[in-house]
C-alpha cells in the first residue's frame, strides 16, 4: 500500500472539513417546519412585538403594507415565506 504524502493527507482532511461545514451550513438554512407551519397571525405576533406594539390591520392600506413588509423583512430576517404570511394575514384582515 502506497504511503500518502502529508501534503496529500492535509488536502484529504481540509476537504473532509469543508464538505462538513458546506453540508451544515445548508441545512441550518433550511426553515424548520415549526416554523413553516405557523400561520401569519402566529408569526405576526411573535416577530412584530418583539420590538414594538403592533398596529391594528385596518391601520394601513393593503399596498402599504406590502411596502412595510419589504421593509420589516429586511429588519426582522424574515424569510419570503414569514413575510409573505403576515402580509396576507394583515391584509386579509381589513
Amino acid at each position: 500500500m502506497k504511503k500518502l504524502q502529508p501534503i496529500q493527507t492535509l488536502s484529504l482532511v481540509l476537504i473532509f472539513i469543508f464538505s462538513i461545514t458546506g453540508i451544515l451550513s445548508l441545512n441550518s438554512c433550511a426553515p424548520t417546519s415549526a416554523i413553516s407551519a405557523k400561520s401569519g397571525v402566529q408569526l405576526w405576533g411573535e416577530n412584530c412585538q418583539r420590538c414594538h406594539n403592533t398596529p391594528s390591520p385596518m391601520t394601513f392600506s393593503p399596498q402599504q403594507w406590502e411596502t412595510i413588509g419589504m421593509h420589516m423583512q429586511t429588519r426582522a430576517l424574515l424569510t419570503q415565506d414569514e413575510k409573505d404570511k403576515i402580509v396576507g394575514f394583515l391584509k386579509s384582515s381589513r
